[in-house]
């Protein structure tokens, strides 16, 4: 991995690389996407076949887009006993977690005959969509289907790209396992659309949930607003702080593990150590070329992984903060102290001892999180991802006279005379 200061004019390239990877879709794509969507809502279940045949390979027809019953049992059979068993552990802890984020409505009762009020109402139908390119992902699955189920969704509706028109085992032991009401055999933007504007056969949903790639990126990008979306994730990344006490091996490790995602992964080390920074360069370079995906890991590092020379820790934690990751390791003596003063990441791993792995599969917490910066302003897909909140208001007579003279006053400052107009008639004398 290349050690470059955080002072230079390469880290500040290198940052303005790391910003523009992603998600920054180019107008053939959004095109492309554009026009799929369009077929799928003109021509339905024709339309989301005949681009699954193009695109996933296969015969895919309307009649075989869902997955039945006996599909579905078939598949998760196969899966073997210990495997499900890390499946429940999982699951079991996503739950745990995701149980302490159930919210409730509230009333505020003024005592002189108004009421105001929230209520909380869970979506009825949630879409999520689990990748099926270059590796399957059951542990965003049950990251996506657990807070739906807890939060009340009546139902949950998965698609997934599928090969010779199977469903992959771990996918389907997984949906069984987190409760997925019905599964269908799709995948790419047009499933997207297909969940978004509904088919005869594919129910539209209330919000869509869940990565893939620029192309299912793209189609949540420009179907939102008519269904609701989590976010639109771009690349993985992590970025790790760390102190001259860190494990070098522990940290190449770590960034090793986020660069095996894909070509696009950001794998980043921040560090005033100049000896701590060639000692994981070295870790890194003696590891990667023995790992099954190292092809993908060397494409990923050389474009998108660096150690960064900080002045300081202090250094260190603001260009964090600036970098906004999607997972951020803490490293260093005291991780308690130091992540007082991160403010913008998706999860944060304290200490040698927590590495992002931990959080992909069987910690709890949430593994979708906000990319590429998005930390700044959004937070990882939880229970209140699935509700939906409606204001409730109640006046008596006696208050509406309280608020009377304000209100008219105010919609005539705004020009609206109905709206005044609307509040004088239930005035005493009003029609008059």
């Amino acid at each position: 991995m290349r050690i470059i200061r955080a002072d230079s004019q390469e880290f500040r390239e290198f940052f303005r690389s790391l910003r523009q990877r992603g998600t920054a879709f180019t107008p053939e794509l959004l095109g492309t996407v554009a026009q799929i969507i369009q077929d799928v809502r003109i021509k339905g279940d024709e339309a989301l076949c005949a681009y699954s045949n193009k695109f996933d390979g296969g015969e895919l027809t309307a009649d075989g887009l869902e997955a039945t019953e006996a599909e579905r049992k078939e598949a998760a059979s196969t899966v073997p006993p210990e495997d499900r068993e890390v499946l429940e552990l999982a699951a079991l802890r996503i739950e745990k977690y995701h149980l302490r984020q159930s919210a409730a409505g509230y009333e505020l009762n003024e005592g002189d005959g108004s009421q105001l009020g929230q209520k909380l109402m869970p979506l009825e139908r949630a879409g999520i969509y689990a990748p099926g390119g270059k590796a399957s992902y059951p542990s965003t699955l049950l990251m996506a289907a657990i807070p739906a189920r807890i939060a009340g969704v009546q139902e949950i509706i998965l698609t997934s790209p599928v090969k010779d028109g199977r469903l992959n085992p771990l996918i389907a032991a997984a949906a069984e396992i987190a409760g997925v009401n019905r599964v269908f055999k799709v995948g790419g933007a047009q499933a997207v659309a297909a969940l978004a504007y509904g088919t005869k056969t594919v129910p539209r949903v209330d919000i869509i949930v869940g990565p893939g790639n620029a192309y299912v990126a793209a189609a949540k990008k420009l179907v939102f607003g008519q269904v609701a979306i989590d976010m639109i994730a771009g690349p993985s990344e992590v970025a790790i702080i760390a102190d001259e006490g860190a494990q070098p091996s522990f940290a190449a490790a770590d960034l090793l593990a986020q660069a095996e995602h894909d070509e696009m992964a950001a794998a980043v080390l921040l560090t005033p150590s100049e000896s701590l920074a060639r000692r994981v360069a070295d870790e890194t370079k003696k590891h990667r070329a023995i790992l099954p995906r190292k092809n993908i890991i060397e494409a990923s590092l050389s474009q998108y992984g660096a150690i960064i020379i900080t002045k300081d820790l202090d250094q260190a934690v603001e260009l964090a903060n600036l970098l906004a990751p999607e997972h951020l390791e803490l490293m260093v003596e005291n991780p308690s102290f130091w992540v007082e003063r991160v403010r913008n990441a998706g999860s944060v791993f304290l200490g040698n001892f927590t590495p992002e792995a931990l959080g992909d599969y069987t910690a709890g917490a949430n593994h979708i999180l906000p990319t590429e910066g998005t930390a700044r302003f959004s937070s990882p897909l939880g229970v209140y991802d699935f509700y939906k909140r409606m204001s409730i208001l109640s006046f008596s007579p006696e208050a509406f006279i309280r608020l009377s003279g304000p209100t008219e006053r105010f919609a005539r400052m705004e020009g609206l005379y109905a709206h005044a107009n609307s509040i004088r008639v239930r005035l005493p004398g009003g029609n008059s």
